[in-house]
């Protein structure tokens, strides 16, 4: 192994240098330790609300889909009132109600045929 040619000098100037340099290097690493706790700090608060804000986006999605299933039926029930109270008019009336019963339940009087007219008679559900 060959000898270096380099010589290095150890006076109190060249250590004072290296305890300097060794305290600037210390004190970077502390400033980037602090650097990367604030940092890890900043992203776990906004990860917080970003995940609470797609939980509550997803539950709104939920609930628009539910209103629209409760709007349909809600049409088809008011159909259904719509239809109902046409009959319960229908049959406020003496002479429908005759013809109702007599379709319905095939009520007749003596020596009457009774013929059934679908269009009479309400559709059962």
């Amino acid at each position: 192994m060959k000898k270096s040619k380099v010589l290095q000098l150890n006076n109190s100037f060249i250590q004072e240098e290296r305890s300097k340099r060794q305290s600037v290097h210390l004190e970077k690493q502390r400033k980037n330790r602090f650097m990367g706790m604030i940092l890890i700090l900043i992203i776990f608060l906004f990860t917080l609300p970003a995940y609470n804000l797609l939980q509550s986006y997803e539950q709104l999605l939920g609930r628009r889909e539910k209103l629209a299933e409760m709007k349909t039926s809600y049409q088809a029930l008011e159909k259904r009132v719509e239809e109902e109270q046409s009959l319960v008019k229908k049959l406020s009336d003496k002479d429908y109600v005759a013809k109702y019963v007599r379709a319905k339940y095939h009520y007749s009087k003596d020596g009457e045929f009774v013929y059934t007219i679908p269009s009479l008679l309400p559709t059962s559900k």
